[in-house]
């Protein structure tokens, strides 16, 4: 005897059996097809990005923000075909996205600062910067940190926000940058030969420039010296070569020069009469 299904017993079961198939099928269709354009699209955004000279840190973040909101759109989709409500999906990640967003607000602010240095590129990596209560060349920027490496070669990590916080220098910016000194002369000394002196130092460093003009001038009359500001530009790369050099070169010209460079020093003077004996 042939088994068979009764159309009037097992019909209703055998339409829902097939609706819900049917249903299955089309947020598969949803979710695969909707997962490859995300995906398209956020490499759309790479590449749109990329051609535009936009950072690749930059770029990545936004390129892979970008999947992951479609994603969850999909998914969201998807989840309506299969006749799921999804409002309540929603509220619940609205309600998670909010609990996470307070714990990681702080990591958020990195984040949100990154956006910032890399868009508006206060500095780049190479840049010989002062942000952050760090000073140094910066050797990386990430979503979170920037690498700061300081003159004695150690390494600085500092939160981004702290750097969008307060005020950024950045010594690389400019191409020249000028060295400032200020040198000081014994009162009895030659002025006008001093400033002489000081000003043939400035020439003769190859490293200085000619334009903008060095300045040698009597800034202050000290307690116990005369002193100049002596200053002069130079390129931004050489800077600190020619910091250093100048001061050598400055100490070495007013010594064959016969000019003294005054240092803190105590006069004692004894009065002879307190050691005189009284008179009858």
């Amino acid at each position: 005897m042939e088994a068979y299904l009764d159309p009037e017993t097992y019909g209703p079961y055998l339409d829902l059996a097939l609706g819900y198939a049917l249903q299955l099928l089309g947020a598969l269709l949803i979710f695969l097809i909707g997962k490859r354009v995300a995906k398209a699209l956020g490499n759309v955004t790479n590449k749109a990005m990329s051609k535009y000279g936009v950072d690749e840190t930059l770029t990545k973040f936004v390129s892979s923000s970008v999947y992951f909101v479609l994603l969850v759109v999909v998914i969201m989709a998807a989840l309506g075909q299969l006749g799921i409500e999804t409002t309540s999906f929603m509220a619940i990640l609205g309600a998670a996205g909010l609990a996470v967003g307070l714990a990681l607000k702080d990591t958020l602010a990195n984040v949100g600062a990154a956006v910032i240095i890399l868009i508006f590129r206060p500095f780049k990596v190479g840049d010989f910067v002062e942000a952050g209560g760090a000073t140094g060349t910066v050797e990386s920027i990430s979503l979170f940190t920037t690498t700061i490496s300081p003159v004695d070669n150690r390494t600085i990590i500092v939160p981004n926000a702290a750097i969008t916080a307060g005020n950024i220098v950045n010594f690389s910016n400019k191409p020249v940058r000028r060295v400032d000194h200020v040198v000081g002369i014994g009162y009895g000394d030659d002025l006008k030969r001093a400033k002489e002196v000081l000003y043939g130092v400035i020439r003769d460093n190859p490293r200085t420039l000619d334009e903008p003009a060095p300045l040698v001038a009597v800034s202050e009359l000290g307690d116990s010296s005369v002193n100049f500001t002596v200053r002069a530009w130079v390129k931004s790369e050489e800077y600190w070569d020619a910091y250093f050099g100048i001061i050598e070169e400055v100490k070495l010209a007013l010594d064959a020069n016969g000019i003294t460079i005054p240092y803190p020093q105590m006069d004692i003077h004894l009065d002879s009469t307190e050691n005189e004996e009284p008179k009858a």
